[in-house]
């Protein structure tokens, strides 16, 4: 089991490059042998970037970063932004990422990032995301987290259309 010693703070631009770097590690991680080699490394290059972080922060979204110790080094992070959902309702809010080294599941990482998700979500109705429809080890943890679908979607990764499966949780008001 890995060192525990890890902590989760708020995230802000000058983390941005954190971001991507687990970001793309992890969806490599997660997808390698899965998804096509040259479109993972293309969508981390797009979707996974340093800029495309700090403009997600720029357009109010919100991040968590765990870092753990000696040395204060990424191993994960989570990412609020407005919805880009399709058949997003007003007050909702998406979890864009929530990722984590895969070294580092089953230490309560994940269940700390999600904590501060929803904490930083207060005020709106529903926290929606959507994510590959055969990770089941991911479809778990939602679930274990009070998340249901609600629909299906197609996400393109490198031109090729991927099964999503789309959840929601309720908040509190």
């Amino acid at each position: 089991m890995p060192d525990t010693h890890w902590t989760v703070c708020e995230a802000g631009l000058a983390d941005a490059p954190a971001l991507a770097v687990i970001g793309a590690a992890s969806f490599l991680d997660t997808f390698a042998g899965v998804l096509s080699g040259s479109a993972i490394v293309e969508h981390c290059l797009g979707a996974n970037s340093a800029e495309r972080y700090a403009q997600y922060l720029s357009d109010g979204g919100r991040a968590w970063l765990a870092k753990i110790a000696p040395g204060a080094a990424p191993i994960g992070f989570a990412l609020l932004t407005k919805p880009q959902i399709e058949g997003a309702q007003d007050g909702d809010i998406e979890l864009k990422r929530i990722y984590t080294l895969s070294r580092f599941h089953g230490t309560g990482v994940g269940a700390a990032l999600m904590q501060a998700v929803v904490a930083g979500a207060q005020g709106h109705a529903r926290l929606l995301l959507g994510v590959y429809g055969a990770n089941e080890r991911a479809i778990a943890f939602y679930r274990k987290n009070g998340f249901d679908q609600i629909a299906t979607r197609k996400f393109d990764i490198g031109g090729t259309l991927y099964d999503d499966v789309v959840l929601a949780r309720p908040l509190a008001a």
